[in-house]
């Protein structure tokens, strides 16, 4: 329901306490509900903020580049503040530019084929480890993979003996950090004890914590030698005035650069495999793609151009279960957005969820149909409906990166194996900072046939 000045007071914080209530127990419910009620624009009140969701691609191309400058996205990030500290995910102005311009090298896509052989080995060290006919969890497994890669290629550090446990740290803290809002308004759940919310995260986080420095004390000893990767290019990196950064600004950015360069890509890997689960003739026709391009082995740079519908199923994958699911920025000044007079102070939600399901922008939004995507004879959608790396000045640096190791690993896995969703297990998303299934992605795991177009 959504408030007026002219309701009541006593009615109008009824509806308040109700939408936040709604928004917490289901935000991707809430905000499917706002959409499909109010059309292509809404505005609620929670707590003392006003709030608007837009839902047109006009508007996103307003928030993320025309009016960009008008909009701050570390005012509504505190929760990932509290984890990460200041990386680039958490920065505004100024200083995001710089970082961004520090890390963009890293990122840069001859840098990105460079991590290829890295990327192959590592899958198919995972590959080897499994047998057809167990059952595994394949967010697990992706968590683990994703995780040592980022680790590898990223990093230069091998923790194939920690992924477990770094793995249960990170967890951890974005459990506890998405329910920031909730605990930290209660004092007694802020005390630093193994059962409150903050101390579970303030130990998830020493954790990671001790993992991430100690990276950075080994490189810093090995100055001004620069070691190739992103924390040795962050502590020899100078600005203008040949300032560099400080070794708590090195640690918030390799934080931020090793949970964004691991979890949104195991995410879409599960999420794809659950998909190709349910859908055998897709499936199909990607192994097919995959036998008559690769017959069996692992993709070289240049065979990955030569697997458009690899690139197809990931797109789509992507729209229906993107790894970011909602952007938040709060306005810093007034500005109009598709006709709409947004105030400072206001806070504004593009839910990537919402619009990639929406008909008015994607036919049959509901059903797996990767065809949507063909370059050549797919379904045109408008540009902004479609935005699962952001957009702007904040577009994902590491978007070169996903697409490459997604494409590379579901290669190389359906080959070789068919993950298939084991019978009865509920499939439940869940909208932390990024979105994962709830219960994890219990699937059986069966021996690849031949496509018999190809035997």
């Amino acid at each position: 329901m959504i408030t007026s000045p002219s309701t009541h007071p006593v009615k109008r914080y009824l509806i308040n306490a109700r939408n936040m209530l709604c928004y917490y127990r289901d935000p991707l419910a809430y905000m499917t509900w706002m959409q499909r009620t109010y059309g292509k624009m809404s505005s609620s009140t929670i707590g003392k903020t006003t709030m608007y969701a837009f839902f047109t691609p006009e508007a996103v191309r307003a928030v993320l580049i025309d009016h960009a400058h008008a909009f701050s996205n570390r005012e509504l990030n505190q929760p990932l503040v509290s984890f990460l500290g200041d990386g680039l995910l958490t920065i505004d102005g100024d200083l995001h530019k710089q970082h961004r311009r520090l890390l963009l090298p890293a990122f840069h896509r001859k840098s990105v084929e460079s991590y290829h052989d890295t990327m192959v080995n590592y899958t198919q060290r995972l590959l080897d480890s499994w047998e057809a006919g167990q059952q595994v969890d394949i967010l697990r497994e992706m968590q683990r993979l994703t995780l040592s890669l980022a680790s590898k290629t990223l990093f230069n550090v091998e923790i194939s003996e920690h992924t477990e446990e770094l793995g249960k740290a990170f967890t951890t803290a974005l459990s506890r950090v998405n329910d920031y809002w909730v605990w930290w308004n209660v004092p007694f759940l802020r005390w630093n004890l193994p059962f409150t919310p903050y101390g579970r995260l303030y130990r998830a986080k020493a954790r990671l914590d001790q993992f991430v420095s100690k990276i950075i004390a080994e490189r810093r000893a090995e100055l001004p030698q620069d070691s190739g990767d992103i924390v040795s290019m962050l502590l020899v990196a100078r600005d203008e005035d040949g300032i560099g950064l400080s070794d708590t600004q090195v640690r918030d950015e390799a934080m931020t650069i090793l949970l964004a360069g691991h979890e949104t890509t195991a995410n879409l890997l599960t999420w794809a495999l659950y998909l190709l689960s349910r859908h055998p003739a897709v499936r199909e026709k990607l192994l097919n793609e995959l036998s008559t391009v690769l017959a069996g082995r692992s993709p070289t740079i240049e065979d990955l151009v030569h697997l458009p519908y690899l690139e197809m199923v990931i797109n789509e994958t992507l729209r229906l279960y993107p790894p970011a699911w909602i952007l938040l920025r709060r306005a810093m000044e007034s500005v109009e957005i598709d006709g709409t007079n947004v105030s400072a102070g206001d806070v504004v939600w593009l839910s990537q969820w919402v619009m990639h399901r929406m008909p008015e922008y994607f036919a049959d939004p509901e059903i797996f149909m990767p065809e949507r995507f063909d370059a050549q004879q797919g379904m045109k959608h408008p540009q902004f409906a479609f935005f699962p790396f952001g957009g702007g000045s904040r577009l994902c640096p590491g978007m070169t990166f996903a697409y490459m190791e997604a494409r590379i690993v579901l290669a190389m896995l359906l080959q070789r194996f068919t993950p298939l969703l084991v019978d009865g297990f509920t499939v439940v998303p869940r909208p932390l900072i990024t979105l994962r299934p709830r219960h994890g992605m219990q699937m059986h795991i069966e021996k690849t046939r031949v496509p018999a177009t190809i035997q």
